[in-house]
């Protein structure tokens, strides 16, 4: 029988997992407790009934989990077979929840519970989200380590003070604004189990499992969100933490996930309602379709078409009382699921005879990885150091002193007594406003990244400015550098760096360098020719041109390229926070992913008065009328 094999309809329990005897938290056979109870106005599905023409379209939320991802998929590939056009739209959980208010979701298969009681609770009571059952029992979601830090001693949430400094007083998380993330938060913040100290490093599920696969190939220990079912598990050799009772739940954050629905969906559209109904998932079936995911790099409607034509058994009970929309029964329609479109004649072959671009660069990261371990090593603990060494600076001075000093540069460079006022009266709203240590962090990595690009780019523009045929070679690659996503430049980064500043500096000097390189080339391309011809006369050497002549000449428009160059390094700044980089752009992350209007327009008015501060003292002094 298929992993993924499901008891028939109306069947009131389902066997628990092997190696779960306990009762499961909300296992159907048990009661519910308040929370966890599917919500008063849900309307009990009926079966034969067909769905309007408007119950077609159906719009399910991915939140970005290879688990809610696998499963959205398996849902999605069935509809398309039997007729309906389903659409999957990533969002957030507490996105997700706001949409299915507004009616702009339909479906959410991915409602952990109790871990998102808080993303639930106010919804299910006002009535605008319906909780129609559990998909899945059994799951687990809490802190966990490696089998040989559980060895080692590190077995119980009590211990990881003890393991402080191996782990470099670091947790390992998801995206900002989790669910989970927010529990560690929390529990940091109230210092529980004396981790006071310890701080969240926020990326992403593939970020943090990054991470966990380098922390495994050297064996060190590292402390992570990890949950059942997911891939992670047959991985890693890893163990659950426990005592965490109080942060996550008891039995190692036992977990039950629900389907949940827009109000009235399931009395619009009663055929979905009773597909839904059906819907009931294992911890090893959904492992495997997300290790089809994650490691044989499937994409998912192609996995979930593949499972679906291999068990037609499972098949066959989510479909039990299920019409087409066409109006026939479902189960004796769907010989087979039907694959993905594919073009046809000219365009088919195209696609057929793809250039392997992604898995050639694929390989050759994972070659420069396996052979380049202490190199990037190397490179990380000096960018590190470097960057933690600023941050550190930074911090020592108390913060009334580092106000007056940075008014004073001010006055200092531009003789301006308001902009002196303005720069001590926006670093104490900033101090004000709670985010000094994040202003903090995200000066030092502009501070570092801007220096390494000028250190690069200048002498590059030189070398450009005088030599056509070097800065022809340049131009493509520095094209290439400005107008590739961003956040491409963090996957290769991140796969090679780890999690933290590192992989956020290295893509935020790749970013920034064509600034300083163009503009330096600019500035020593438009010397006019009579000063060269006149230095020349004089008996100067190429480096005496240089110095004297071309340097001076160019030197404002070399400081709009620095200037530039500051200004994109902070534009980085939330692309940075998805690796773990900090600063800034965690709570703006923090606030998209979790819907916190205070708390996005906070960090955003933060950043643009750091951006203004940073502007007003780095830019050139204007000489005369500019041209």
């Amino acid at each position: 029988m298929s992993a993924f094999t499901l008891p028939l309809v109306g069947s009131s329990a389902r066997a628990a997992p092997a190696g779960d005897a306990a009762p499961q938290l909300g296992d159907p056979a048990a009661p519910l407790s308040d929370a966890a109870a599917p919500a008063s106005n849900a309307v009990a599905p009926v079966a034969g009934k067909r769905d309007p023409v408007t119950c077609q379209t159906v719009r399910f939320s991915d939140v970005g989990w290879t688990d809610v991802t696998a499963t959205t998929a398996l849902v999605t590939q069935l509809l398309r077979s039997i007729g309906y056009s389903p659409t999957v739209t990533v969002l957030s959980v507490p996105v997700t929840f706001a949409s299915v208010q507004n009616n702009d979701i339909d479906v959410f298969l991915g409602n952990w519970m109790p871990a998102q009681e808080a993303d639930r609770a106010r919804y299910v009571e006002d009535g605008s989200v319906v909780v129609i059952g559990p998909n899945l029992t059994g799951a687990k979601y809490t802190l966990a380590v490696p089998a040989y830090a559980y060895a080692a001693g590190l077995r119980d949430f009590k211990d990881i003070q003890r393991f402080a400094p191996a782990l470099n007083e670091s947790i390992y998380g998801i995206e900002p604004g989790n669910d989970g993330n927010r529990h560690v938060l929390e529990m940091l913040k109230q210092s529980q189990f004396g981790l006071g100290g310890f701080k969240l490093i926020e990326s992403s599920e593939q970020g943090m499992l990054a991470q966990v696969e380098r922390a495994y190939r050297d064996k060190k220990p590292i402390v992570f969100l990890a949950w059942e079912p997911h891939p992670m598990n047959m991985r890693f050799d890893l163990k659950y933490l426990a005592g965490g009772d109080e942060v996550f739940g008891p039995n190692f954050g036992g977990a039950t996930i629900y389907t949940v629905t827009r109000k009235g969906y399931s009395a619009e559209c009663p055929n979905m309602g009773r597909l839904l109904a059906n819907l009931k998932f294992t911890l090893r079936g959904e492992s495997e379709m997300m290790a089809a995911i994650l490691d044989r790099h499937e994409a998912p409607e192609i996995a979930a078409t593949e499972w679906l034509k291999a068990n037609p058994t499972s098949t066959k009970a989510w479909l039990e009382g299920v019409l087409t929309f066409e109006g026939r029964p479902a189960a004796s329609a769907l010989a087979h699921t039907v694959a993905p479109p594919r073009p046809g004649g000219f365009e088919q072959w195209v696609v057929s005879h793809k250039i392997p671009v992604g898995d050639g660069m694929a390989v050759a990261i994972d070659y420069v990885k396996t052979h380049g371990t202490y190199l990037f090593d190397g490179i990380s603990i000096v960018i590190r150091g470097m960057v933690n060494g600023v941050t550190a600076l930074l911090r020592a001075v108390p913060a009334p002193i580092l106000i007056v000093a940075v008014a004073a540069l001010a006055w200092a460079l531009r003789r301006s007594l308001s902009l002196a006022l303005f720069v001590a009266l926006a670093l104490l709203f900033i101090l004000n406003q709670g985010y000094w240590l994040a202003t903090l962090e995200t000066l030092s990595l502009v501070m570092v990244a801007t220096l390494a690009s000028t250190a690069i780019g200048v002498p590059l523009g030189i070398a450009a400015a005088h030599r056509p045929r070097l800065f022809a070679a340049l131009r493509p690659a520095l094209d290439l550098m400005q107008t590739l996503p961003t956040f491409v430049y963090l996957i290769p980064t991140l796969v090679l760096f780890g999690l933290g500043v590192v992989p956020g500096l290295i893509s935020t000097v790749i970013f920034a360098l064509p600034a300083p390189i163009r503009l330096t080339h600019l500035g020593i391309s438009s010397v006019p020719k009579p000063l060269i011809e006149a230095g020349e006369a004089f008996g100067a050497t190429p480096m005496q041109l240089l110095w004297k002549v071309e340097l001076p000449s160019a030197a404002s428009t070399i400081v709009a390229g620095i200037t530039q160059c500051i200004m994109l390094s902070l534009s980085m700044v939330v692309i940075a926070a998805l690796v773990g980089a900090g600063g800034l752009g965690v709570p703006v992350v923090r606030a998209l992913n979790s819907v916190q209007v205070g708390m996005g327009f906070e960090a955003g008015f933060t950043i643009v008065l750091l951006a203004i501060i940073l502007d007003r003292i780095s830019r050139p002094k204007e000489r005369g009328v500019s041209r």
